[in-house]
C-alpha cells in the first residue's frame, strides 16, 4: 500500500525545532547562511504576505489558536456525532502524550459538495434531459438564474476541459464558465478541437447494477475454489521459457498494443468484456486464449517503477511521474470487497491513463474467494498489463482483518490466493511484500521461494517489517539475500530511494529494479535524475509550475465544478505535505538529501521557495489559492497523517 499513505514520525530524528545552531542527528545539513529560527522563518512570511497569510490562518484555523506546534501533535478534534455542518473545534491535549504517529483519525471529514450547498440538478448541467428524472423527488435547484445568484466567481479565464475535449461537461457549473458559456448561457462546443485519448478502464453503468444485484457468474474463479476444496491446487506451472512482452516506450497519448487483453473463452459470456483492440497483425493469440503455462512474463527489469501510493497516488500524480520518466505505474490499493460490491469509489482507484504505457493495479484482500472472483472481473473489464497483490500494508484495519502483512502469517491463505489468482488471470501476478511482520523476525526470503512455485512473475520487497514503519531505515542487506532466494524470479527493492546515488547502490544488490516511493513524493523529478545520472537543482518558479500542471489535470480528472476544485485542492494539500520535506540541491552543505533527514528551518533563496518549505497547513492552503483561487468559508485542512505535520 503504499508508503506514501503509512508514513509515521520517527525517522532518525526530530528536525524542524532546531535553529541556527549545531544541527541535531537526522536533520539534512544546510548552509549555515540559509538557517534561520522557526520566529524568524514565520515573520518572514507574514512580513511578505501579512494581510492574505492572516485571512487563510482564519480559514485554516477555525477556533482561532495560533499552536506552538503542529495542529496534529497538540490538538484534537471534537467532532461529536460527526454530522456537523462546521468544522469541530480544537481544544489542548495534557501536555504528557505519545508522539504523533500513524493517522489524523480525529480530523474533520468535510466532503467536497459541503462547499457547494445549492446545486443545480444533472438534468440542466448535462443539456440533455428533458425533464428531471428524480420528478417531484429531485432535491436539487431547478432555478438557473437563482444559482448564478449563489455561484462563487470564476477562478480563471480558461476551462481545462473546454482546451482538453472541446466542450466542458460541466457548463454553467464550472468554475472556469466564462471561458465556454455563448451570450445566451449556452454550452459552447469547439469542433476543430481534438479531444484527447478517453481515461480507460471506467466503471460501466451496467456492469455496476449486475453487482450490486449479485448477477455476475464467476465460473472460472468457481472452477479453481472447487479444485482448492477438493485439496487439489490450481494448476499455476509457468515454465521459464515463455514468449515475453517488453515494456513499450509509448508516447503519451499512445495506446500500447502489448497492453491488449487475450480474447476469452466463451464459458465466461457472463461478464461483459473491455473492446477488442485491431491495432497491429492478426496473429493466433488473437483467436486463441493462452494456456496457462504460455502466459506472458512482465519484462520491466531496470525499468523506474512508481509504487502504489495510497490516497496521493492518484491518477493526476501518476501523471506527473510519467513526464518525469517513471516507467511503471500501479494504481491506488484497491479493496476487494468493496469492487465486487461495485462502489465508484473504489473502481475509481483502477482508471488509466493514455500515457501509462506499462500499468498495473493493486488489489487488497484475505480470502481466496473474494480475491479470485475479483481477479477475474477484472480480468475480463479493465485493461491493465499485470495485477499485484498487496501483502505490505502495515495497517491495523487491513492487518485485523487478515489483509496486507497478515498474509505473511497465513501461508496457507497465502498460497491459496496466488495460485487461484494466478489461474483466472491472463495477465502477469505480481506481489509486493515486507521483510516481515515483526522487526526481528524476518520472513521475506522463505516466502519468495515458495511465490516463485507458486506461480508469481515479479515481487517487490520493502526493506522494513510492519512494527518498525518507517522508524529505521530499509535493510538493502537484507534485500541482498533475498535476491539469491528469490531467482530466478525478478525482485524488486523498495525503501529510501531519494536519489540517483541511493538507486545505484540498490542495483548493485543485484535486484531486477526499484520501486520508488516517498522519494516520488518529495520530488517527483527524481526518475529524471536517476536517468539522466545528476543532482537538478530545480527553482521555486519550476516547482509552482509542476503543482500547476497537476491541478490542470486535477480539474481534468475529477472536474471543474466547485466539488471537482476542492476534491483537486484536498490531494493538493496532501501532497504538499511531503513536497515541503525536500531542501532544495544549492542549500544543501552536502549531497544528496536522505529521506531519513528532516529540513531545519530555513530561508529560501527566493519568498516562494522558503513558503514551500513552510510545514504549516495554512501555508499549504495558501500555495493552493495561488493556484485554485480563495477557499471557500469555514475551510479546513489537517493532512492525514500526523508525520506530515510537524513544525
Amino acid at each position: 500500500m503504499a508508503e506514501g499513505a503509512a508514513e509515521a514520525s520517527g525517522e532518525n530524528g526530530g528536525g524542524g525545532d532546531n535553529g541556527a545552531g549545531t544541527l541535531a542527528r537526522g536533520v539534512a545539513p544546510i548552509k549555515s547562511r540559509y538557517l534561520t529560527t522557526k520566529e524568524q522563518f514565520h515573520e518572514f512570511l507574514e512580513a511578505r504576505g501579512q494581510e492574505k497569510s492572516s485571512q487563510i490562518t482564519k480559514a485554516g484555523n477555525p477556533g482561532g489558536h495560533d499552536p506552538a506546534g503542529p495542529e496534529a501533535k497538540r490538538i484534537r478534534l471534537e467532532d461529536g456525532d460527526g454530522q456537523t455542518e462546521e468544522a469541530a473545534e480544537y481544544r489542548e491535549q495534557p501536555q504528557a502524550q505519545k508522539r504523533a504517529r500513524g493517522q489524523n483519525k480525529g480530523r474533520p471529514h468535510l466532503k467536497p459538495n459541503h462547499y457547494d450547498k445549492n446545486r443545480l440538478c444533472p438534468s440542466l448541467v448535462q443539456e440533455s434531459a428533458a425533464k428531471c428524472l428524480f420528478g417531484d423527488r429531485c432535491r436539487f435547484l431547478h432555478d438557473v438564474g437563482l444559482y448564478l445568484e449563489t455561484k462563487p466567481a470564476d477562478l480563471g479565464p480558461c476551462c481545462v476541459l473546454f482546451e482538453t475535449y472541446g466542450r466542458c461537461p460541466y457548463g454553467v457549473t464550472c468554475r472556469f464558465a466564462g471561458a465556454h458559456l455563448g451570450p445566451e448561457g449556452q454550452n459552447l462546443v469547439q469542433k476543430e478541437v481534438v479531444p484527447a485519448p478517453p481515461i480507460r478502464n471506467s466503471l460501466d453503468k451496467a456492469l455496476q447494477q449486475q453487482l450490486r444485484k449479485r448477477k455476475i457468474h464467476f465460473e472460472r474463479a468457481e472452477q479453481a475454489l472447487h479444485q482448492l476444496g477438493k485439496g487439489h491446487q490450481p494448476d499455476s506451472t509457468r515454465p521459464a521459457t515463455v514468449p515475453e512482452v517488453m515494456g513499450a516506450e509509448g508516447m503519451p497519448g499512445q495506446d500500447n498494443c502489448d497492453a491488449q487483453q487475450a480474447p476469452r473463452e466463451p464459458g465466461a459470456g457472463t461478464l461483459p468484456s473491455i473492446p477488442e483492440q485491431t491495432c497491429g497483425p492478426l496473429t493466433d493469440e488473437d483467436i486463441v486464449r493462452l494456456r496457462p503455462c504460455e502466459k506472458r512474463r512482465l519484462d520491466i527489469g531496470g525499468k523506474l517503477y512508481l509504487a502504489p501510493l495510497t490516497t496521493c497516488g492518484n491518477l493526476p500524480f501518476r501523471r506527473i511521474c510519467k513526464r518525469f520518466g517513471a516507467d511503471v505505474t500501479c494504481g491506488e490499493m484497491a479493496v476487494c470487497t468493496n469492487l465486487l460490491q461495485g462502489q465508484t469509489s473504489e473502481w475509481a482507484l483502477l482508471k488509466r491513463h493514455a500515457c501509462e504505457d506499462i500499468f498495473g493495479v493493486q488489489l487488497e484482500g484475505a480470502f481466496p474467494d473474494t480475491m479470485t472472483k475479483c481477479a477475474e472481473l477484472l480480468n475480463r473489464t479493465v485493461e491493465v498489463d499485470f495485477v499485484d497483490i498487496n501483502v505490505g500494508c502495515p495497517i491495523d484495519l487491513v492487518y485485523r482483518k487478515g489483509g496486507g502483512c497478515a498474509l505473511m502469517n497465513r501461508s496457507a491463505k497465502f498460497q491459496q490466493i496466488v495460485r487461484c489468482m494466478n489461474q483466472v488471470l491472463d495477465v502477469p501476478l505480481t506481489v509486493k511484500i515486507r521483510t516481515g511482520v515483526q522487526e526481528r523476525v524476518n520472513l521475506a526470503h522463505q516466502l519468495l521461494p515458495k511465490l516463485r512455485d507458486w506461480g508469481a512473475a515479479l515481487v517487490t520487497l520493502h526493506g522494513r517489517s510492519r512494527e518498525q514503519r518507517y522508524t529505521k531505515l530499509a535493510d538493502w542487506q537484507y534485500i541482498e539475500q533475498c535476491v539469491t532466494a528469490a531467482s530466478p524470479m525478478p525482485l524488486f527493492g523498495n525503501g529510501d530511494i531519494l536519489s540517483y546515488e541511493d538507486t545505484n547502490r540498490a542495483l548493485q544488490t543485484g535486484v531486477a529494479g526499484v520501486m520508488i516511493a516517498r522519494g516520488a513524493l518529495l520530488k517527483p523529478w527524481l526518475f529524471t535524475e536517476i536517468k539522466e545520472q545528476r543532482h537538478w537543482d530545480i527553482s521555486s518558479s519550476e516547482r509552482l509550475d509542476i503543482l500547476r500542471d497537476f491541478t490542470h489535470y486535477g480539474l481534468e480528472h475529477w472536474g471543474s465544478d466547485t466539488q471537482g476544485v476542492e476534491k483537486t485542492r484536498r490531494f493538493l494539500l496532501e501532497w504538499l505535505s511531503f513536497l515541503c520535506r525536500y531542501v532544495p540541491v544549492g542549500l544543501l552543505e552536502r549531497l544528496p538529501q536522505r529521506i531519513n533527514e528532516r529540513p531545519p528551518y530555513y530561508l529560501g533563496r527566493d519568498y516562494l521557495e522558503t513558503l514551500m518549505a513552510s510545514q504549516k497547513a495554512a501555508d499549504w492552503i495558501h500555495i493552493s489559492e495561488m493556484l485554485l483561487g480563495p477557499v471557500p468559508p469555514n475551510f479546513v485542512f489537517l493532512p492525514k497523517h500526523k508525520a506530515n505535520a510537524y513544525k
